[in-house]
C-alpha cells in the first residue's frame, strides 16, 4: 500500500509521480507524493516539486521520524484545467516516542506541465 494513504499500490499512486512530477494529475497527487517523499527520505523529490520562487536549499529529513498517516481534509481547485489549487491535510508522526502532528493548508500552481508546491497559505 502507498504511504500516503489512499488505498492503492504504491505503483499505482505515489511511485509514478515520484519518478516523474508530470505524472500528478492534481494538487492533491503531488502534495500526497510529497508526503510520500518524506516518509522515504526522498528529499530530492521535495525540492523539485517546490515553487522556484519559494524553494529552500535545502530540506533536512528526519531519520528519527516516523511517519504514521495523512489525512487530507479539504481540497478546491487543483484539478486538470485549473490553475492553482489549495490541499488542506493533516500528517501524523512520532520522533523519540512523541507524537507529533503538522496541519497544513497548502497553495499549489500549475506550472506549464506540472503541479508545484508554493507555499502554506496565509490564513
Amino acid at each position: 500500500m502507498c504511504p500516503c494513504g489512499s488505498g492503492r499500490g504504491f505503483g499505482q499512486c505515489c511511485g509514478p509521480v515520484l519518478k516523474d512530477p508530470r505524472a500528478a494529475a492534481s494538487a492533491e497527487a503531488l502534495m500526497r507524493s510529497r508526503y510520500t517523499a518524506y516518509t522515504l527520505g526522498a528529499s530530492e523529490h521535495i525540492l523539485r516539486t517546490w515553487a522556484p520562487e519559494t524553494r529552500p536549499r535545502e530540506v533536512y529529513i528526519d531519520p528519527a521520524r516516523r511517519w504514521l498517516g495523512l489525512k487530507v481534509k479539504r481540497r478546491e481547485q487543483g484539478t486538470p484545467g485549473d490553475e492553482t489549487g489549495v490541499v488542506e491535510f493533516v500528517a501524523r508522526s512520532k520522533v523519540g516516542g512523541k507524537a507529533d502532528r503538522a496541519h497544513e493548508v497548502s497553495e499549489f500552481r500549475f506550472d506549464g506541465d506540472m503541479w508545484l508546491y508554493v507555499a502554506a497559505a496565509r490564513e
